[in-house]
Parts: structure tokens; sequence; C-alpha cells
């Protein structure tokens, strides 16, 4: 079977994993938070699609460009998963769960973005 180059990554398999739990957590939201529900469904959503757009190009400056707001998508979920945190609107294990799964993805995207910069 032939793969995309994005789907050889683990930060992409990573990212579709927050998207599958950004989904079971949107599912739990309270009525009223839709507002949330979709900012973090468009954020998380954002991960995956830039770093495949970034897989699939040939410039180091343009795939540094994509794997950068792969990373400020991850981290604005970070930020939304800490305010249904505090309003209590998530469980505990989603929410530590979401920000590992989160410190990782981050934590590869800033070393991918690194790394083609000294191409």
């Amino acid at each position: 079977m032939n793969y995309f180059d994005h789907e050889k990554l683990d930060v992409y398999q990573a990212a579709i994993d927050l998207v599958t739990l950004i989904n079971s957590v949107v599912e739990n939201l309270p009525r009223g938070r839709a507002y949330l529900a979709d900012q973090l469904q468009r954020a998380g959503t954002s991960v995956p699609l830039n770093i495949a757009e970034g897989a699939g190009e040939f410039s180091s400056n343009e795939k540094i460009r994509f794997y950068r707001m792969a990373r400020r998508s991850a981290t604005e979920c970070a930020g939304i998963f800490d305010i249904c945190q505090r309003l209590n609107i998530i469980d505990e294990r989603n929410y530590s769960k979401s920000r590992e799964l989160l410190m990782r993805i981050v934590a590869m995207l800033t070393k991918m973005a690194k790394t083609f910069n000294k191409i």
C-alpha cells in the first residue's frame, strides 16, 4: 500500500488522535457551549491539515510555515481545554489526556520546524 508523506509522520498520527479526542469531548459538552465546541473543532482539525500541507511542500520555508501554523493551532486547543477545565465541563481524564497529547504534538512540531530551519 502506498502512503502520503504526512501519513508516515508520528506527529500526524498524534494529531489524528487529537481530533478523535476532541470529537468525544465535544459530544459531551453541555448545551450552550457551542462556541467552545466550534472553536475546539476548528483548531483541532487545523493541526493535522497543516501537518499534511507542510509534508507535501518541497520548500523548507513552506514546510516550516505549515508546521508552525499546526503548532499554533495545537496551543490554541490547549487554551480551549484549559477553559473547559476551569468551567468544569470536561472530565479530568480527558483533560489530562488532551494535555499529554498536545504537549507531545507541540514538541514534535517545534523540533520539525527547527530541523527544517537548518536545511
